[in-house]
């Protein structure tokens, strides 16, 4: 299991089992954030303690997710879909940012282009020390 939280502690994340690869994104949010992502469906591996805020695109009239962060400390917890998929769960991600670094320093780190191709890209072999290190 592991456990995230924002700066000030009031709001925090849990993941049970294996997080996977990592997602290093360079969208226009992800970029400005410096999230790396972990993934799962809300209500099952994943779950969000604390008060949460959310942020939408605004300028997007039918935006695909949210953001939710930390009201006290604006720290980016996690994104959440705003439509179900076709199984009827909702896609969640969990920024492993806030996770203490020596739990998840060795996790391999995917790289997708979210902000031209909408593409995972090659793997370098880096994992997430290599990107806080």
């Amino acid at each position: 299991m592991l456990i995230g939280s924002c700066h000030c502690g009031k709001a925090s994340w849990t993941l049970e089992g294996d997080p996977g690869s990592i997602t290093a994104c360079n969208c226009t949010l992800c970029r400005r954030y410096g999230a790396l992502w972990a993934y799962d469906y809300e209500g099952e591996r994943f779950s969000i303690a604390g008060e949460t805020a959310s942020y939408t695109r605004a300028a997007e009239k039918q935006p695909s997710l949210e953001i939710l962060f930390c009201p006290a400390c604006a720290c980016v917890l996690s994104w959440r879909g705003l439509r179900l998929q076709r199984d009827g769960r909702r896609r969640m991600a969990v920024n492993l940012r806030l996770a203490p670094p020596d739990l998840v320093y060795e996790l391999p780190i995917d790289h997708f282009d979210g902000l031209d191709t909408f593409e995972d890209l090659p793997s370098k072999g880096r994992c997430v020390r290599d990107l806080w290190f």
